[in-house]
């Protein structure tokens, strides 16, 4: 017998919420408590300094700068690469806004190069028809903490002198051929907004193993000092985009109960690939063969509505939120944002660049019409949530396929 969707007055799958997220644990509760009863909050906080230690450890990597965001990250770190005014960064059209807004935050050029449609990251392929002689940096971003092609790209980098910035805002404890990200270039940043595996409510993090590099950065989130130089000595011009002890308090516990997380999501994103590989017309989200861990921030899929009759992504998603898991289509064409299809002012570098009628059909494709995504705090569920989510799925694909007519009137 056909089951009844919930969508069409039938009993939904699941009717309690998922895991909270974030969660305020007793770890980070006595850390919280003891850094504002005990601790300067501010410059010169041991507390700041442990948590830098301890990421940059955790990450593989020498060094580490806290910051108020990720995309304050992401702006300090292309200044200390060297980026300047009317240089060229090359990115990719699939990523939350922050990967582009720091360019011209930096008054450099966004270059887009089209995706890799079946790991949702930059296609390495094309990234060295993209390099022009104002080419500074090369930004992969991690999406969902499922690493970029980075072997290769990091072998373009060096064949023409430029510079890899990672975004690894999703990534943290990602790993590339058993070395986690955010190093593996120049430097890498992260993010610990709300949302995030690791969050503080907002902040963010650079590390890298390079000293120059990381002097700079400080100098930069931090008003222009220099690390041995005087309170009111400003060498560059930067700002304040420091992060305060009471965030970094929160981050420390986190950083040991990340691996735990890590390890639940592994468990549970194996059995739904199991599971929803099977169904005809979803495909998983793929990783590349030296990708040896994903943090699973998100879980991807990718929908094909001609295998499902013709039915839209959008009324999948309708059916799927009545069954009681959300599904969304997450991120559009960056090159998409206002700033780049209206002729404003804003950023009168971007004159020459016509993005209005740049097409990417990879990123269109996956954006426009087959992206899935589950948020974060699905893969920290139990067993019975996880198969929750599996019926949900089982149950509206099979209408779908064999009642289609409900859902194309």
């Amino acid at each position: 017998m056909m089951p009844k969707l919930a969508i069409h007055g039938g009993n939904p799958v699941r009717t309690k919420p998922f895991p909270k997220w974030p969660r305020p644990t007793s770890e980070v509760m006595d850390s919280l408590i003891g850094t504002v009863e005990n601790e300067n909050w501010g410059v010169g906080s041991e507390v700041i300094n442990k948590f830098e230690e301890k990421f940059a450890h955790f990450q593989n990597a020498n060094y580490c700068i806290s910051t108020s965001s990720g995309t304050t990250a992401l702006w300090v770190a292309l200044k200390s690469a060297g980026v300047k005014a009317g240089d060229e960064v090359i990115v990719p059209p699939y990523s939350f806004v922050a990967t582009v807004s720091a360019v011209l935050m930096a008054n450099a050029v966004p270059v887009f190069v089209d995706i890799d449609p079946n790991t949702f990251n930059i296609d390495s392929n094309k990234i060295e028809q993209a390099i022009t002689n104002k080419t500074k940096v090369i930004m992969p971003v991690h999406i969902s903490g499922n690493p970029a092609e980075m072997d290769k790209i990091i072998k373009i980098s060096r064949k023409y002198g430029i510079q890899v910035i990672e975004d690894a805002a999703q990534a943290h404890g990602a790993e590339w051929n058993n070395t986690k990200v955010g190093a593996l270039g120049l430097g890498g940043i992260f993010s610990f907004q709300t949302s995030k595996n690791m969050s503080a409510g907002e902040g963010g993090a650079i590390i890298s193993n390079d000293k120059e590099f990381i002097d700079k950065c400080f100098s930069y989130h931090n008003c222009g000092r220099t690390a041995d130089g005087q309170f009111y000595d400003h060498q560059l011009l930067g700002g304040n985009f420091r992060l305060n002890a009471i965030a970094t308090s929160m981050l420390i516990p986190q950083i040991e109960s990340l691996t735990n997380d890590m390890d639940l999501r592994d468990k549970n994103r194996t059995i739904l690939d199991k599971k929803l590989s099977q169904i005809d017309g979803l495909s998983i989200n793929n990783a590349y063969k030296k990708t040896t861990r994903q943090s699973n921030h998100l879980y991807l899929l990718r929908y094909d509505s001609n295998k499902f009759n013709g039915v839209t992504r959008e009324k999948f998603f309708s059916a799927m939120q009545a069954e009681g898991v959300y599904t969304y289509a997450g991120y559009k064409p960056l090159y998409r944002e206002e700033i780049f299809i209206s002729n404003s002012d804003e950023c009168p570098w971007l004159k020459d660049y016509d993005y209005n009628n740049l097409q990417m059909k990879n990123t269109e494709k996956l954006a426009d019409f087959e992206s899935v995504w589950l948020k974060q705090n699905h893969l920290l569920g139990n067993d019975d949530d996880i198969q929750d989510i599996i019926d949900a799925f089982e149950k509206v694909t099979t209408v779908i396929k064999n009642q289609p007519e409900l859902f194309l009137e």
